[in-house]
């Protein structure tokens, strides 16, 4: 029956639907959506949502927009619990999630600043004999004496000398891994290597106060180790942004994640001064440590290194990064080889990004590294006190960070300001104002006026981290985690010797000996804001394209976006000539051999000669094969004289 035919036909359509959803094992697969509709509410529905206004301009949204596309294979974990953050899009999740592992990064760089104050102020009360001014081992000074709460001290007392080299040894490994993790990031899947070196790092942060007690070269071994993996940072974070980060986006997302490194100082000042002082100076190390390794099984869970590769992406966005992003994530990583090195070195742009560096990473590590100390030495204040107060600058300038990067974002995006003056105007405003608050803290005399000052400062030389710090995008995307290398090693040389000019200049451990410090540091601010004002640029250089030999895909031949789609359409053939369509059949031939081309049917396969064969045969090749043109067979003539006789032959 008609009615029951049409049933048949839908419960068919049904059974094969649901055959799609189905592994080739015959079980279903959980947890994918063949179309994810935007969710609403997420963050008040500004950009951090499942889908931003950014996303909706691409056209994503609907079934007919959106291609189907292979999803990864689920890992055992994610059949049980979704790697997302609720109400977080899944670049803003991998943002969040890097920031939060800078901050612990940067947690830990205040682990031995907090120690040392106890260690000054346990041996300031002790009648310990006079320093050792070498690294060997330390004076037989007398055992320390017990901490307010009833912990012993386990070390003696270090010299000017044994500090600086404690302070500069995480730096010396530092500087060696830069360009290397560039590479590496450009070689490698960059969440990996992020991952790993904070992870290690925390590893090697639990053995720092059991090297306290062995010996001060034990420490410095130690902290080496530790600023050999963690130079892998930053250049993998350029690197994670190469695939996840959409051009009018890179200022916001790369700000959001470094501003961890500036929350990292905010917590990880008070935590360790109050776990210092509260506990003991070991507290703070183990703290860190372990807080490492449970942010690693978070990343591991929830990051992935390119969009496509995530499992729980919405089609809407990852259409709208991988479009917006367009062919360059799918050009040849570069190697030792094809690196421009010699347009690096010839670049004003890069040297202004270099000196940039520089100049901030001097600022910050006399900051992270002696602005306790300074607090204590000038005031007179405590431990505790000093990590509460210290932590207000970074505090400020970790809600600056990422509200610059969105300000200058929407400057470019509405073509206010070209992206060389906004990098310029951030970069530059926000190195001069430090500079002159620097001026201000060299001669306040009160504990007050120097934190106002300091926060001041600070918070305005969050707003250069969206010029300099995300220049390398602009200039040359293709190298980012390369340039990211060279600049950040270049200002760790900063960080070998802040540590060492600091101590001699306040070696005398004077009140007014902190005044030259910071007017050389407003100095350095403001040598950074000329040569960068002058030299700087936001455009992409021409040396950053790759040659059309290198920007090939794995198989020898450029990348061609609509490989493997629909072949091109066949060109069209001439018509016959009049006199071959009206030739009569030849009748002196067999009839399987007929030359004429219009008669019809197909019952034995026959050698024509066919003048569509023939023009067809001569169009050029188009890769495919011609089923339409290709000779047919030809029905014989009729013979039997009672359909197709004379009147007079036919018999009834």
């Amino acid at each position: 029956m008609p009615g029951f035919g049409a049933f048949a036909g839908l419960k068919e359509k049904a059974m094969t639907a649901l055959a799609s959803t189905t592994g080739a094992g015959g079980t279903r697969q959980q947890g994918y959506e063949e179309l994810e509709l935007p969710q609403k509410g997420g963050l008040g529905g500004g950009e951090w949502a499942e889908t931003s206004l950014q996303e909706k301009s691409f056209g994503g949204g609907t079934p007919e927009s959106l291609p189907e596309i292979e999803r990864p294979k689920l890992r055992h974990i994610d059949k049980y619990v979704r790697a997302e953050f609720p109400c977080l899009s899944k670049r803003y999740t991998v943002a969040v999630l890097t920031c939060v592992g800078f901050m612990i990064s940067f947690g830990m760089r205040c682990n031995m600043a907090m120690a040392k104050l106890q260690f000054a102020k346990v041996f300031a009360n002790d009648s310990a004999e006079p320093m050792d001014h070498g690294l060997g081992v330390l004076n037989n000074a007398t055992p320390s004496a017990h901490l307010p709460t009833g912990h012993d001290l386990p070390h003696r007392q270090w010299s000017v000398a044994t500090e600086s080299m404690v302070d500069s040894s995480f730096f010396w490994g530092y500087l060696v891994t830069q360009v290397p993790g560039g590479f590496l990031a450009s070689k490698y899947p960059a969440t990996r290597i992020f991952g790993l070196a904070i992870v290690t790092s925390s590893v090697l942060n639990l053995l720092v106060p059991g090297a306290t007690e062995i010996h001060p070269s034990a420490v410095i071994l130690v902290r080496i180790c530790q600023g050999l993996v963690e130079g892998f940072t930053y250049p993998a974070c350029h690197g994670i942004w190469r695939y996840w980060a959409p051009p009018l986006e890179r200022s916001r997302l790369a700000t959001l994640a470094f501003c961890g490194s500036y929350a990292g100082i905010v917590i990880g000042m008070p935590l360790c001064g109050l776990l210092t002082s509260v506990i003991s100076w070991r507290a703070s190390f183990y703290t860190y440590g372990f807080l490492g390794m449970i942010w690693f099984a978070t990343w591991m869970w929830m990051a992935f290194e390119r969009p496509s590769k995530h499992p729980f992406i919405s089609l809407t966005e990852l259409k709208y990064i991988e479009e917006s992003l367009g062919k360059q994530t799918q050009v040849a990583m570069p190697t030792i080889a094809t690196t421009p090195w010699s347009s690096f070195l010839t670049s004003m742009p890069v040297y202004a990004i270099i000196v940039a560096n520089f100049c901030r990473s001097w600022n910050f590590y006399m900051l992270v590294l002696f602005q306790a100390s300074f607090l204590m030495e000038r005031f007179h204040l405590e431990i505790a006190e000093t990590g509460f107060l210290g932590s207000l600058p970074h505090l400020v300038m970790t809600i600056i960070v990422p509200s610059g990067g969105h300000l200058a974002d929407t400057l470019r995006k509405r073509k206010i300001l070209s992206t060389t003056m906004v990098r310029k105007l951030f970069n530059c405003g926000g190195f001069g104002m430090e500079a002159l608050f620097f001026l201000v803290v060299a001669y306040t005399t009160t504990a007050k006026g120097a934190t106002w000052a300091l926060t001041f400062g600070v918070a305005f030389s969050g707003f250069a981290i969206s010029g300099f710090n995300v220049n390398h995008l602009d200039i040359a995307p293709r190298y980012a985690s390369i340039l990211m290398g060279m600049s950040n090693g270049i200002g760790t040389i900063a960080g070998l010797l802040v540590p060492i000019v600091i101590d001699n200049i306040t070696s005398d451990r004077k009140p007014e000996s902190w005044t030259p410090v910071f007017i050389s540091a407003a100095c350095v601010h403001f040598f950074g804001v000329i040569f960068y004002g002058l030299f700087a640029s936001g455009e992409l250089q021409s040396w950053a394209e790759p040659p059309p030999e290198e920007g090939m895909a794995a198989g020898g031949k450029p990348w061609d976006p609509m490989e493997g789609a629909a072949p091109p359409p066949r060109p069209a053939l001439p018509p016959p000539s009049y006199s071959q369509a009206m030739a009569p059949a030849d009748s002196s031939q067999p009839l399987s051999q007929s030359t004429n081309p219009f008669a019809y049917g197909a019952v034995n396969q026959a050698a024509v000669t066919n003048p569509f064969n023939a023009a067809w045969d001569a169009a050029p090749e188009e890769g495919y094969t011609n089923m339409v043109g290709a000779p047919q067979g030809v029905q014989p003539q009729p013979t039997d004289s009672y359909m197709h006789g004379s009147v007079q032959d036919r018999a009834y």
